[in-house]
C-alpha cells in the first residue's frame, strides 16, 4: 500500500534564521505523524535546517541539483555536497527550472540519474502549460516528460523515484485542477509508468500533486485513487498552513 507523501517547497523564500524557526515549529507539530515529510529550504539554509531535521521524521530536501559530478562547475551543486549536508530528496524538473532555466528533458534525465545513483530519492516534476493544456494535450506532454525523466534509470532505483504532477497553469495562480481533473493525468503517470516498469512498480509509485494545493482542497485531492502526496510551494511557507494539509490524510 502507498503511504502518503506531504512535501514542502520553500523555493527562494526564508533568511536561515526564518527557515530554522520553521523548521522547528514544524518538527514539532508532525511528530508522531503516520505519513513521509519533507521540507525543502534554499541552499544557504540547508546545513542550518538539517540539524533540526536530524532525528525527526521530516526529511530534508533541495530544490535542484547540478547534472555535473564535480569540478569547474560555478554558481552549481554536487549531489556529493547536498549529501554531505544531509539531504535525502532531491526535486528535479520542477517548472521554475524548466521554464524559467531552461532547463530540457535530457537536462533533467541526467540529473535524476545522478540522484539515484547517489542513493537519494528523488522527485520528478512534470506538468503541461496553460497553452498545452486548452489544447488537449496534457497526457501527451506529461507522459513524454516522464518517460524522458526516466529514461535509463535501473528497475531497482524505482523505489527511491516520487513524481510530481504541477499543472503548470496551476502553480502561483490560484487555480487548481479539479480532483478528478488531478487524479485522471496521475493514473496516465502510473500507466506511462506500468509501461516502462511493469506493473507492481507502477502500484507502488508515489505520485503527488503539487497544482496550488492548500489545507482547503487538500482533503479532496488526496482522497483520490492516484494522488499519493502534495508538492506544496505557498502553503508550505507557514506552518499554519502546511500543518492542516498534512493532517487531512
Amino acid at each position: 500500500m502507498r503511504g502518503y507523501f506531504i512535501a514542502g517547497n520553500w523555493k527562494m523564500h526564508k533568511t536561515c534564521a526564518e527557515a530554522v524557526a520553521l523548521a522547528q515549529e514544524l518538527v514539532r507539530e508532525l511528530r508522531g505523524g503516520p505519513h513521509t515529510y519533507m521540507i525543502a529550504p534554499s541552499f544557504t539554509a540547508l546545513d542550518a535546517v538539517g540539524k533540526v531535521l536530524r532525528g525527526s521524521n521530516v526529511l530534508l530536501g533541495a530544490q535542484d541539483v547540478s547534472s555535473e559530478e564535480w569540478g569547474a562547475h560555478t554558481g552549481e551543486v554536487s549531489v556529493l555536497q547536498l549529501e554531505d549536508l544531509g539531504v535525502q530528496v532531491v526535486i528535479v524538473g520542477h517548472s521554475e527550472r524548466r521554464h524559467g532555466r531552461g532547463e530540457n528533458d535530457k537536462l533533467i534525465n541526467q540529473k535524476v540519474r545522478r540522484v539515484l545513483e547517489s542513493g537519494l530519492r528523488v522527485i520528478l516534476c512534470v506538468g503541461e502549460r496553460l497553452q498545452e493544456y486548452e489544447a488537449g494535450c496534457t497526457c501527451e506532454v506529461v507522459g513524454t516528460q516522464v518517460r524522458a525523466g526516466m529514461a535509463d534509470v535501473c528497475e531497482s532505483l524505482m523505489h527511491n523515484v516520487t513524481v510530481a504532477y504541477e499543472p503548470v497553469w496551476a502553480i502561483g495562480t490560484g487555480k487548481t485542477a479539479t480532483p478528478a481533473q488531478a487524479n485522471a493525468v496521475h493514473a496516465h503517470i502510473r500507466s506511462v509508468v506500468c509501461e516502462m516498469y511493469g506493473a507492481a512498480i507502477a502500484e507502488a509509485l508515489c505520485i503527488q500533486y503539487g497544482g496550488s494545493m492548500k489545507a482547503e482542497n487538500a482533503r479532496a485531492l488526496l482522497a483520490e485513487e492516484h494522488i499519493d502526496g502534495g508538492l506544496i510551494g505557498g502553503a508550505s511557507l507557514e506552518a499554519a498552513s502546511f500543518v492542516p494539509i498534512a493532517r487531512s490524510v
